[in-house]
């Protein structure tokens, strides 16, 4: 389990450079083209990212809309599966663009998938805007060879077609609710007068669909965007943060109940507590209290937060006041276009209180790889002008440079060996003040334009192993690689023991 093939902590190799494609590459659907965040169309599509933040965000009534309508006989919305003893599952975030990145996980997925109890996807099932009909070629295609169901919580783009494709094949829900029209001339009567309506669904693509996926092992449905999953000893707890980020009041209510009792608890959330060395508490409707205060409150015994959104791996063992530590993951690879991870800065140098020090961060892919990646990806937009030639870092190089900046110790034992050249260190320069994610105004034109479809693609997933009172969480790399696709590298391992007193401790 702990993986046989060398990770990019280890070696060049493990990082995926110069290696062979793998046979995702005959997954991928003959007419399925790159996907294209330039291109108006997925763009227009997400103009209800763009009016929800301008105009007023009409997501938490809509969810209550959805919910109302819904109507679960079981208010609690726990799904509790048969399970008795030690099991295990898979988490991943951001996954359906529909192309070579997007199939690039698949076969590692497969090799850790025959045991395990169900898949989670956390965040963002389908790009760029939900849809009934593009669940048939962006999720059922790609996992139709998951043996087990799949369960998911909403990100930002699932929103985007107010979650119609979404709740119909997650919660079996068809019919979407009325909308309640604003005052004429308010900023929601114009922001309902330019939203994007859902698309309809297809009676042939539906069929299409349902013949991918349609083992009794894999169909599942589950009670609402936002449920709780009750396995083992374990209870999972996902939450619909809609399209900006924070949940509604009802939701609120509902969180604070499932929190209750003494069974260990993970949170699956859209958006992360922790990322690039911040704190995003997760706003409630209402009110000033936060997501983070619930899932900190130690009657509530959570022991883990995973988030998707953010498209890499990152990982803060987060120390609370209490003495407890709070393990807080990013699962965003897999499959969505890759946040650059070489602008996190120096862990130790953050002002968020209670945030991990550089030494018990990770990321994945590490910032010299993700920096090298840039210059080549960079080189390619610049080639009429010379670009591929003067911006190129050799991925150890790449390391020694951010390690000098941050003022850390490369990873990789080879890159602490690398002397960058001039023209290495001047290239850094550049591409270290260039647009990629965070930059205000230009995430769209350029951490999209940045997208790639050949290896090394730096994608991931998560394996939870839960049983006999320990918990360990993997997290596998997706490089497109020929020779990883069976044996895909563990770039980090976390695990939790219960201790005699009830407590639990990481180990990492």
């Amino acid at each position: 389990m702990e993986g046989r093939t060398q990770s990019s902590r280890e070696s060049i190799a493990g990082a995926g450079w110069e290696c062979t494609a793998g046979r995702f590459v005959d997954r991928v659907p003959k007419n399925a083209k790159p996907f294209d965040w330039l291109d108006p169309k997925p763009l227009l599509e997400s103009r209800n990212d763009r009016l929800a933040r301008e105009l007023g965000d009409p997501t938490d009534d809509r969810r209550r809309a959805w919910m109302a309508q819904l109507a679960p006989a079981d208010p609690s919305l726990l799904v509790s599966l048969a399970q008795t003893g030690p099991f295990s599952f898979l988490v991943m975030g951001d996954t359906g663009e529909g192309d070579g990145s997007q199939f690039a996980v698949v076969p590692p997925l497969l090799a850790n998938a025959a045991d395990t109890a169900f898949l989670f996807i956390c965040s963002d099932v389908i790009y760029p805007a939900g849809g009934i009909d593009q669940y048939c070629a962006k999720f059922f295609d790609p996992y139709r060879d998951y043996p087990g169901p799949i369960y998911a919580i909403p990100g930002n783009h699932d929103w985007y077609d107010d979650a119609t494709g979404f709740m119909f094949w997650f919660c079996g829900e068809r019919d979407v609710p009325r909308r309640e029209p604003g005052p004429p001339f308010s900023k929601a009567w114009t922001r309902d007068r330019l939203w994007r309506k859902a698309p309809p669904g297809h009676d042939d693509v539906i069929a299409m669909a349902r013949g991918m996926r349609s083992a009794p092992r894999q169909q599942s449905t589950q009670p609402g965007p936002y449920f709780a999953i009750d396995a083992g000893e374990l209870r999972v707890v996902g939450i619909d943060t809609g399209i900006t980020g924070g949940i509604d009041r009802d939701q609120a209510a509902w969180l604070r109940e499932m929190s209750k009792g003494e069974r260990p608890k993970v949170l699956l959330t859209g958006k992360p507590i922790y990322v690039d060395g911040v704190r995003n508490p997760g706003a409630i409707e209402g009110e000033t209290g936060t997501v983070d205060e619930i899932v900190t409150d130690p009657d509530h015994h959570y022991i883990a937060v995973v988030g998707g959104d953010i498209h890499n791996y990152q990982r803060y063992p987060v120390r609370l006041g209490d003495g407890r530590t709070m393990m807080h993951l990013v699962s965003g690879g897999g499959g969505a276009f890759m946040h650059a991870t070489h602008g996190i800065g120096n862990i130790d140098r953050s002002e968020v209180a209670g945030v991990a020090s550089e030494r018990d961060f990770r990321c994945y892919p590490l910032r010299g790889d993700c920096l090298s990646r840039y210059s080549v990806l960079y080189g390619r937009k610049l080639r009429g002008v010379g670009g591929d030639k003067v911006l190129y870092i050799r991925p150890d190089a790449a390391a020694a440079i951010i390690g000098e900046r941050l003022g850390i110790e490369p990873t990789r034992p080879s890159a602490r060996e690398v002397k960058p050249t001039r023209q290495e260190r001047l290239s850094a320069e550049i591409l270290l003040r260039l647009p990629g994610r965070g930059k205000r105004g230009l995430h769209v034109p350029f951490s999209e334009w940045l997208d790639w479809n050949e290896p090394p693609m730096f994608k991931s997933f998560l394996r939870f192993d839960v049983g006999d009172g320990e918990i360990t969480i993997r997290c596998f790399a997706a490089t497109g690689c020929a020779s990883q696709e069976d044996d895909p590298p563990v770039e980090d391992t976390v695990r939790a023991q219960r201790t005699g007193s009830g407590a639990w401790e990481w180990s990492f």
